[in-house]
C-alpha cells in the first residue's frame, strides 16, 4: 500500500509541473492586459508604472520569471498577490472552507439522491420508477447549473420567501447552492449506480443468495450494492475533485465566497500569481482526491492487490 501511494505521488510531480507551466504560459503569453495598468488605472504616471513593474519582476525576461515561479513552487511558495500584496496560499486557505462546505454538502445531496434512485431503478427495471428516475437523471445531466440556480432563487427566495437569495454564513444560505450544484452530480451517480447494479444483480451469487431465502434488503445492499460500488465510487471521486476545484458558476450565482469566485476575480484583475497559485492548488486537490479513490478500491473489493 505504501509503495503504491509513493509511486502515485511521484507520478503526480510531472503532472503538476505541466499544469504549472501551461498556466504560466497562458497568463503571460495569451492573456491580454497589463496587471499594473489595471491596478493603477489608465491615468497612472508612466514612471510609476515602470517602477512597480520592476518591483514585481514583470520587466524580467519570460524565462527568468518562469524559473523564479517554479523555484518558489518547489519550496511550497505560491507567490504574492499583485493586488492585495498578500501570500497567495493565505488567500486560498481563507476561501477553501467555503468551497469545501459547499462541495461537501452538494456531494452529500448527490450521493443520497443518486445512489437511492440508481438502486431503485436497477431493482425495478422498466418500471414506472425506473423511467421516472432515469428521465430526471437525463434532465439533470443536461440542465445548466446556473440556470437551475436561478430557477431555485426565483421559486424559493423571491416567490415563496423561504430561503435567502444569496450570501454565506448560516445553513439556510447553503441549501439552494448545494441542491443546484448537487443535482447534476446526482444524475451522473444515479445512471452509473443503475448500470453497475444491473450488471451485478445478474451474477450467480445474487441468485444463490435469493435461493437460500436471504432477505431482499440484504441481497440488494450487502451483496449487490457493495459489489457495484467501485465504478460508482470512481464517479463520486471524480466529481468531488471537480467540486473542490471551484464551482465557479454556482458560487457566482449565489455570491458564495469560495475558490471559484476567487479565480474569476483573479482573472479579471490579471493577478497572475493568484491565478497560478489557485490552479496549482486545485490540481493538487484533484490528484489527492483521485488517490484516495484508488485506495478505497481495496476496502470495497478485498481481491484488489496494490502490490
Amino acid at each position: 500500500m505504501l509503495t503504491y501511494i509513493a509511486r502515485k505521488s511521484l507520478m503526480a510531480i510531472p503532472i503538476l509541473l505541466g499544469i504549472a507551466t501551461i498556466t504560466f504560459l497562458l497568463n503571460f503569453v495569451f492573456v491580454p492586459g497589463d496587471p499594473v495598468r489595471i491596478a493603477m488605472g489608465q491615468s497612472a504616471d508612466p514612471e510609476t508604472l515602470k517602477m512597480i513593474r520592476e518591483e514585481m519582476g514583470l520587466n524580467d525576461p519570460l524565462y527568468v520569471q518562469y524559473f523564479r515561479f517554479i523555484g518558489r513552487l518547489v519550496q511550497g511558495d505560491l507567490g504574492e498577490s499583485f493586488t492585495s500584496q498578500r501570500p497567495v496560499i493565505n488567500i486560498i486557505l481563507e476561501r477553501l472552507p467555503a468551497t469545501a462546505q459547499l462541495a461537501g454538502s452538494a456531494m452529500l445531496v448527490a450521493i443520497i439522491i443518486g445512489v437511492t434512485a440508481g438502486v431503485i431503478s436497477a431493482v425495478m427495471p422498466n418500471s414506472i420508477w425506473d423511467y421516472l428516475f432515469m428521465t430526471l437523471a437525463m434532465i439533470g445531466v443536461s440542465m445548466p447549473v446556473y440556470w437551475l440556480g436561478l430557477v431555485l432563487i426565483l421559486i424559493f427566495s423571491l416567490n415563496l420567501d423561504l430561503l435567502p437569495v444569496s450570501g454565506y454564513g448560516s445553513w439556510q444560505h447553503l441549501i439552494l447552492p448545494a441542491i443546484a450544484l448537487g443535482s447534476r452530480q446526482a444524475a451522473k451517480i444515479a445512471r452509473m449506480t443503475r448500470s453497475s447494479m444491473l450488471e451485478v444483480i445478474g451474477k450467480d451469487y445474487i441468485k444463490t443468495a435469493r435461493a437460500k431465502g436471504v432477505a431482499e434488503r440484504i441481497v440488494v445492499i450487502k451483496h449487490g450494492l457493495r459489489n457495484a460500488l467501485i465504478p460508482v465510487v470512481t464517479v463520486i471521486g471524480t466529481q468531488m475533485g471537480y467540486l473542490l476545484g471551484g464551482t465557479v458558476l454556482t458560487e457566482t450565482t449565489f455570491s458564495w465566497p469560495g475558490l471559484g469566485r476567487l479565480a474569476v476575480d483573479a482573472v479579471m484583475k490579471r493577478d497572475f500569481p493568484l491565478i497560478q497559485g489557485t490552479v496549482v492548488f486545485l490540481a493538487s486537490v484533484f490528484i489527492i482526491v483521485n488517490l484516495l479513490v484508488d485506495i478505497s478500491y481495496g476496502f470495497l473489493d478485498p481481491r484488489i492487490n496494490y502490490d
